[in-house]
């Protein structure tokens, strides 16, 4: 399925709309999500897992299998370069990928993995990235339900036009993208 990520929640602040798309497949071991996105400005200076890639220009799916009290957050700068956790919100029970569990993320991008300072102009690049079902089930699960509550993000924090685009609207006074009671209902099956 293909989504398309263009709520501006928050529009006199942060206006800036850059397009952005996600195609959603998988084949019960592993989630593909295959984000395209064109716009103004370009960064990348975070160019390791674990440093603030939301700060870059960067693309993000939060999940929750029904009815768990956790949720994960999967977050991806242009080049590559990834934060994921397992955790109950933005600062509570947040459990990091280890080194290892983040190696088993399969990742492309248009863009070689080498950090930048910002670039002006018009850009257009993809972020492909294969989250294995034993990510999400920790506890272990036969194969994907036919839903996941979630949400896919797209942000700049540092960039001369700072965004925050969701594919679920959010409705709080203030950009956060750690609010599951606006995931939407993501269907796998």
């Amino acid at each position: 399925m293909e989504l398309t990520i263009d709520n501006v929640n928050w529009p006199k602040e942060f206006p800036y709309r850059p397009r952005t798309r996600v195609e959603v497949t998988n084949d019960h071991t592993s989630l593909y999500l295959h984000y395209y996105v064109e716009g103004e400005q370009l960064r990348a200076v975070t160019d390791r897992d674990g440093g603030p890639v939301w700060e870059d220009s960067c693309v993000e799916f939060f999940c929750q299998v029904p009815g768990a009290p956790h949720y994960y957050n999967f977050e991806a700068n242009c080049i590559g370069a990834m934060v994921a956790s397992r955790r109950l919100g933005r600062n509570k029970d947040v459990v990091p990928l280890s080194a290892e569990e983040m190696s088993l993320i399969g990742r492309r991008c248009t863009l070689p993995r080498a950090a930048f300072e910002e670039r002006d102009g018009m850009f257009a690049w993809e972020v492909e990235l294969t989250i294995p079902l034993s990510l999400i089930f920790r506890e272990g699960a036969p194969r994907f339900p036919a839903t996941l509550r979630a949400n896919f993000y797209k942000c700049a924090d540092m960039t001369k036009k700072p965004h925050y685009l969701s594919w679920q609207p959010i409705n709080l006074p203030r950009p956060d993208f750690h609010c599951p009671q606006f995931f939407g209902e993501l269907t796998l099956e």
